[in-house]
């Protein structure tokens, strides 16, 4: 079964070129997805002269209009009803695509998402996740700043959504879930951790099992599937682990540009590193999801380049695969 993606052709750096050849990387090892593409054609056209298997497996709407990176959510709304992020939502909530997909401004793809496809009944507020790697393989990591401020249901619901999204993409029946503290005794932490740490242990679901607190030192032993937060503390771990990430890899290559002998141990050790430097690489994880509206939205990085955007795809189609929204469902 071909599954249909609506893809916003026009948001984030270098667009649209680096979505068609993130298309055209895709189609290379898979040809099981379709491709509603929303932008401007002058633009488009001849990009995909250049990487012909797109065309085939793609119908471009044409729209001049897209959402700028320094619009105001309000702005975007207002003013962007004919945006090319506006009407691939809309092709989503009106059944013509199966996902959505935008590297535009974050904010105001959060918002039109609420607007044109509302929330999931029961669900008050959507999440942003990402996947992030561990010693073990991935994680799902949520909210990562959709939401501020969170009640004891929102991040219960958190919980909820995440472990729907990990057993969709990895297969896992009953996946792990923690909620991120700064200990992971049961006495430490805020009012609002301590509470949800007791109604998430009194639910004694059969959707995922609860494992208590987690420390964001202990994310990457890779223990437990799903790490749940608040946006606030969400979007400060997932910069802090970017920065870091990018720190270790510039300070690596720093080393071994010393000296000639430094030179000389790299090139004999050459596949190693290059091995770390790929593990290390964000563009492998680019791709958040916006976990809690009735269809599923799938942000990628701005700045991110066409190998970015080829994985935020490939996660479009493991989201479409896994029956997302029926596993979400499931939990509720």
């Amino acid at each position: 079964m071909k599954f249909t993606v609506a893809v916003d052709a026009m948001g984030g750096d270098e667009s649209p070129l680096k979505v068609i050849k993130g298309l055209d990387l895709f189609l290379q090892s898979n040809q099981n997805l379709k491709f509603l593409i929303f932008g401007n054609r002058d633009l488009i056209n001849p990009i995909l002269e250049k990487y012909p298997l797109v065309g085939p497996s793609s119908t471009i709407v044409h729209t001049n209009e897209k959402v700028l990176d320094n619009e105001s959510p309000l702005e975007a709304v207002k003013n962007g009803k004919n945006s090319s992020m506006w009407l691939a939502l809309t092709a989503l909530k009106n059944k013509n695509a199966d996902i959505a997909i935008s590297a535009g401004n974050t904010a105001a793809l959060l918002v039109m998402s609420r607007l044109i496809l509302e929330t999931i009944n029961g669900i008050d507020k959507p999440a942003l996740a990402s996947m992030w790697p561990s010693h073990k393989g991935l994680s799902v990591v949520l909210d990562l700043g959709a939401n501020i401020d969170c009640s004891i249901k929102n991040l219960v619901d958190f919980s909820k959504l995440g472990s729907a999204l990990y057993r969709a993409v990895f297969k896992k029946e009953k996946p792990t879930v923690a909620l991120l503290n700064i200990g992971s005794e049961d006495s430490k932490g805020s009012d609002l951790l301590k509470k949800t740490l007791l109604e998430l242990r009194q639910m004694n679901s059969d959707s995922f099992s609860f494992s208590g607190f987690i420390e964001g030192n202990h994310i990457k032993d890779g223990n437990v599937d799903v790490i749940v937060t608040d946006g606030f503390s969400g979007n400060i771990a997932l910069k802090t682990a970017e920065g870091t990430a990018k720190y270790i890899a510039a300070l690596v290559k720093e080393k071994f540009l010393t000296s000639w002998y430094s030179k000389f141990i790299y090139l004999l050790s050459f596949k190693i590193f290059n091995s770390i430097k790929n593990d290390l690489d964000p563009r492998k994880y680019n791709g958040g999801i916006f976990l809690g509206l009735t269809s599923p939205v799938v942000k990628s990085h701005g700045g991110t380049d066409y190998i970015g955007f080829y994985h935020s795809i490939k996660l479009c189609y493991d989201i479409l695969n896994g029956n997302l929204q029926e596993q979400i469902q499931k939990n509720l």
